[in-house]
């Protein structure tokens, strides 16, 4: 599939649908499930969306009544915004193989999908969601809209990242046409934080390694840290951006620890410099300006193995 048309008529052409979202879900996976399954029950189908166990509670309020952690035999298998299946949630290994169509912008997508819409043109997958349901004649509600703001914004850092083009703001506005409240979600996405997240923060501070004369910032943070600060799963939202709001900083990392005998990095950089790139050479993926990878080891051991992926780029490791 090239085009939202085709996934509309698609869609249009079957009535159960399950919808999934990746692992750690963002706002960018969880709005555009959100306003998928909204739109499609709109038209008279039946939509759910699969209970992903990390689903922030953020969240969780504009999700009742849409959850289901089983799978009707009938139900078509739909992913938003998940590039490959290794994404796939714990709990959801099983549905591996039997994903009818993904929604996409990831230019790293494996097509693991039988259908597959994908523009990597997209800043956020939101902005092919909305595509699709107004290529359905789907009445789009404040719901629906404020669902795919959440999935634009934060994807585009609030419209801060380079990834943000025209055709985003464009659709923003269109949410705000359509009845979406954005002054709340701004807030409540992009300026508070709680006394653990800025603890957090200092701390984080305290222990960056800095490299290249201070351009490549890199942030161990071990799960025991996490656990002594008491600090939530929607603490950790966008933390992974920290190392990157340092003046000077081109690439910043956050290598965490939080499951055993794996480590996980979150890559962030300025134009110019991939990451996307640099976590493919670790197994991983993403985009140009985001992106993530894991591999088995300790932190130190994952540490090392970004330095000399980092290394290879001569023109960021002078």
């Amino acid at each position: 599939m090239k085009k939202p048309e085709e996934a509309a008529r698609w869609l249009l052409a079957r009535d159960h649908f399950l919808i999934l979202t990746h692992v750690r879900p963002d706002g960018d996976t969880t709005g555009c499930a959100i306003a998928l399954c909204l739109g499609l029950r709109s038209l008279g189908k039946d939509a759910w969306i699969w209970e992903n166990p990390q689903f922030s509670s953020r969240y969780l309020p504009r999700m009742e009544g849409l959850l289901r952690t089983d799978r009707a035999e009938d139900a078509t298998m739909v992913a938003v915004d998940m590039a490959t299946e290794s994404l796939l949630p714990k709990g959801g290994e099983g549905f591996a193989g039997t994903f009818q169509l993904c929604i996409d912008h990831h230019p790293s997508n494996t097509f693991y999908a039988a259908d597959t819409l994908l523009d990597a043109s997209c800043a956020g997958c939101g902005e092919l969601i909305y595509q699709v349901l107004a290529a359905m004649g789907v009445e789009i509600t404040p719901e629906m809209a404020e669902a795919i703001y959440i999935a634009i914004s934060t994807d585009t850092g609030c419209f801060r990242f380079s990834n943000t083009s025209a055709q985003t703001f464009e659709t923003a506005a269109a949410c705000v046409r359509l009845g979406a409240k954005i002054a709340p979600i701004n807030r409540q996405l992009f300026e508070i934080k709680t006394r653990g997240r800025l603890e957090l923060e200092s701390r984080m501070m305290a222990e960056m390694d800095f490299y290249c004369g201070g351009t490549v910032a890199i942030c161990c943070l071990p799960q025991k840290l996490v656990e002594e600060l008491g600090v939530s799963e929607d603490d950790l939202d966008s933390i992974s951006g920290f190392p990157r709001t340092i003046e000077g900083v081109l690439v910043g990392a956050v290598i965490r620890d939080s499951e055993p005998g794996k480590v996980k990095f979150s890559v962030r950089t300025a134009p110019g410099f991939n990451a996307s790139t640099y976590c493919a050479a670790l197994g991983g993926g993403g985009h140009a300006a985001a992106a993530g990878a894991s591999i088995p080891g300790t932190l130190a051991e994952g540490k090392e193995a970004l330095l000399q992926v980092l290394r290879q780029d001569k023109t960021l490791w002078k």
